[in-house]
């Protein structure tokens, strides 16, 4: 009996290769679904942008809607992660949880947020770098996420000095910046991901 046969159900057997090769091209088959988030974000930041100045609660809401998208998809991407599935899934639930607190009272997240802006800009800065390294080695464009991650933390002390009114269009202007990032990197991750399925 020869020692490099491949035993039936043992982990890296041909079987389990060809089982994974196919699972994976299942997931890559769902391609377009990242390409259509990624328009959705593109049109969102357009029309967040047409705003020179909106009401207090309206800026509230578009940012509540923002984190639950932003949220359901790190969920959705636990999901499907090979490692790290934890640290997906935690700031999928802490950005639903801020959109949640934003539909409740968005007045009173309004204020808030402009109290608070400078930390926000900071914890999705600091997010979009850690997932630059962590996508490091299956994302050929890593850089861009770490450029954009580096330039939302030194937003984020410059905010920090700012007065309370400026921070109403600054909300407005961060919520655009944000979806148009988040649409560009959806998009190049919709082709990378079909990309993948063609080479499997």
């Amino acid at each position: 009996m020869s020692g490099t046969a491949a035993s039936p159900g043992l982990p890296g057997t041909s079987d389990d290769l060809q089982a994974a090769r196919e699972v994976a091209r299942g997931v890559a088959g769902f391609w377009w679904l990242w390409l259509i988030v990624g328009i959705f974000w593109i049109i969102a930041a357009l029309v967040i942008l047409q705003f020179d100045q909106a009401s207090v609660k309206t800026i509230g809401i578009i940012v509540g809607i923002m984190f639950v998208s932003a949220g359901i998809q790190q969920l959705a991407l636990a999901a499907i992660a090979d490692s790290m599935r934890w640290l997906w899934a935690i700031f999928g639930l802490l950005f639903i949880a801020a959109g949640i607190v934003c539909f409740a009272n968005p007045e009173d997240t309004f204020a808030g947020l402009a109290d608070i802006l400078g930390f926000l800009f900071l914890m999705i800065g600091v997010w979009w770098t850690i997932r630059a390294f962590l996508e490091r080695e299956v994302n050929q464009i890593w850089w861009l996420g770490l450029i954009a991650g580096l330039m939302m933390i030194v937003l984020a002390f410059w905010t920090g000095g700012q007065f309370f009114l400026d921070k109403a269009y600054t909300l407005l202007v961060f919520a655009g910046i944000w979806a148009m990032l988040q649409g560009v990197t959806d998009i190049v991750r919709a082709f990378q991901v079909r990309g993948l399925r063609d080479a499997l």
